[in-house]
């Protein structure tokens, strides 16, 4: 099979041919000649209308996806164009962009293995070098951010990464939805005033639609999503929500051990920090019968805790909807460690 037969099936542009092909042994490439078929015209590149023929420029390479170890390169003259409204310009040509020197083809294969191997590898792999990875990848991500729809949000997660030495964070921002998981938004701090560009990004009509929020407890995020997530259920986090229960008993039991030492008690309480925390079948027998005598004591005067004995209160936070029921999974099992 001709090489030009595989790329007429696989990347056919209507209006011009591949004319030949040859390997250049020196190289390892595959140079393929492409011109204008005859009575075709060009296209100008600003406005994308037929105009007549100006000139021909000198020719121009365009790396294409690799076949076989071999790489591949498409040869052409641009032509100008004299367009009515633009002027003189360089035609527009269907397998690349601008003065890119890679095909589109090549700007979307090469992204796709960025994902599973460094850029590095990445270039090495496809004989290319690490800018022109970054290029694709730029493009990629260009292309995404124009096109993308974020009117059907439902389910959003919210958290933060180390990028750099010391405390510097960035904040993402994802949908978490059980038909599609997907990166929204990236915030350059982690701070209140960084966050709140993400819901200027999707305005306050998509805001409002959401109805979950996964974040951790950190209060800026709280009071953010409180403020333009009026009708979302906001999922805490649970080691954060264990970190602060975790507290909330080391703050009650060391309140409860100064007023037994003030009324003669102390050794009721003294050494009896794990025999809260630990879970009850991995107490040894030593602190069950610790922990008996400690349920025991005066059980009607221990009332450090607040009054309304929930979990709102104990931890000290106030969030919409917390214990609601959360009806249905919101990600796949196949994604959780992922995502």
């Amino acid at each position: 099979m001709l090489i030009t037969r595989l790329l007429n099936a696989c990347h056919h542009f209507p209006g011009f041919v591949y004319a030949a092909a040859r390997l250049i042994g020196a190289t390892n490439t595959n140079e393929i000649d492409v011109r204008a078929r005859r009575g075709s015209k060009p296209h100008c590149s600003c406005c994308g209308r037929t105009a007549p023929g100006y000139d021909v420029l000198p020719m121009r390479r365009f790396e294409f996806i690799p076949v076989w170890g071999y790489g591949v390169q498409l040869l052409y003259c641009m032509r100008r164009v004299s367009c009515r409204a633009c002027g003189v310009k360089v035609e527009e040509v269907p397998w690349a962009i601008g003065k890119h020197t890679h095909t589109r083809a090549y700007m979307l294969h090469l992204p796709h293995w960025a994902r599973k191997l460094s850029w590095k590898e990445t270039a090495l792999s496809f004989g290319t070098t690490w800018d022109h990875v970054c290029r694709a990848v730029e493009y990629v991500v260009q292309w995404g951010l124009e096109h993308r729809d974020i009117g059907s949000v439902r389910a959003i997660g919210v958290d933060e990464i180390q990028w750099g030495r010391g405390h510097d964070y960035l904040t993402l921002a994802y949908q978490i939805e059980a038909d599609c998981v997907r990166l929204l938004w990236v915030g350059k701090e982690r701070t209140k005033e960084s966050f709140e560009q993400f819901f200027k990004l999707i305005g306050q009509e998509v805001a409002a639609k959401i109805e979950f929020v996964c974040s951790d407890m950190w209060q800026p995020y709280l009071d953010l999503i409180a403020k333009h997530c009026t009708q979302a259920l906001n999922i805490l986090d649970r080691f954060h929500v264990v970190a602060k229960l975790n507290l909330a008993l080391d703050e009650v039991r060391a309140s409860e051990a100064r007023r037994m030492a003030r009324e003669g008690f102390e050794p009721v309480l003294k050494k009896k920090r794990w025999c809260l925390l630990k879970r009850p079948e991995n107490l040894t027998d030593n602190q069950r019968m610790s922990l008996r005598e400690l349920l025991g004591y005066n059980a009607q005067e221990r009332s450090s805790l607040p009054a309304q004995r929930a979990a709102p209160a104990i931890l000290g936070i106030r969030v919409r909807g917390l214990g609601r029921q959360v009806p249905g999974c919101l990600v796949h099992a196949r994604h959780a460690l992922t995502y």
